[in-house]
């Protein structure tokens, strides 16, 4: 067997959006019944075959890094953190559609991780005093997943995904929302996922 090259994503939000439940539907390819709260950091481990079939096919070794979304704002808690954002290959960050708060703390989530947190308070950034700008030429891809999008009540989902847009660009990321319990797999399998 050849060998496998190594990928290192973060899942990254605030504490109950859901990123425990999607690490595990993505690695064990089935619906986390009752997940517990994610103390420090959790990893699970995906084999990902990148174009199969074709001459460039690969296998990856996929690490999901699942970081426990406490939003305490000492630095004791950022610098515990810190350890986990080394030798990073992508980050995927996770947010609750229903809670507007846990997407503003995203800018900071994403800050903390690329080193360009400047303040060492943890502050929450809203979109007023975030500069866009610091994504433009950062190489670290960016995923956006909203959580809970069958939880909006039907008139507002128009606002939320409106809101989530901006979000993506923003992060310059690609952008998904999912259903509670991610249980309809033939609206997202992961085993077919591929990038070009």
């Amino acid at each position: 067997m050849a060998s496998l090259d190594r990928v290192k994503v973060l899942v990254l939000g605030d504490s109950g959006v859901g990123k425990s439940s999607l690490v595990h539907l993505i690695c064990q390819n089935q619906v986390f019944g009752n997940p517990s709260w994610t103390v420090g950091c959790s990893v699970d481990v995906r084999v990902q075959d990148y174009k199969e079939g074709t001459p460039e096919e690969k296998t990856f070794y996929i690490e999901l890094w699942d970081i426990g979304g406490s939003v305490g704002s000492a630095s004791s808690i950022k610098s515990t953190r810190a350890v986990f954002y080394n030798s990073v290959n992508g980050i995927i960050l996770v947010h609750d559609l229903t809670n507007k708060k846990s997407s503003q703390n995203l800018y900071r989530w994403s800050m903390e991780a690329l080193n360009k947190d400047s303040s060492p308070t943890g502050v929450i950034v809203s979109n007023g005093d975030y500069d866009r700008e610091q994504f433009v030429e950062n190489a670290v891809p960016l995923l956006l997943i909203g959580t809970k999008f069958d939880q909006i009540p039907e008139n507002k989902r128009s606002e939320v995904l409106t809101r989530t847009a901006f979000l993506s660009e923003d992060f310059n990321a690609e952008e998904i929302n999912l259903m509670t319990g991610f249980t309809d797999r033939k609206r997202f399998n992961f085993k077919s996922l591929h990038y070009d």
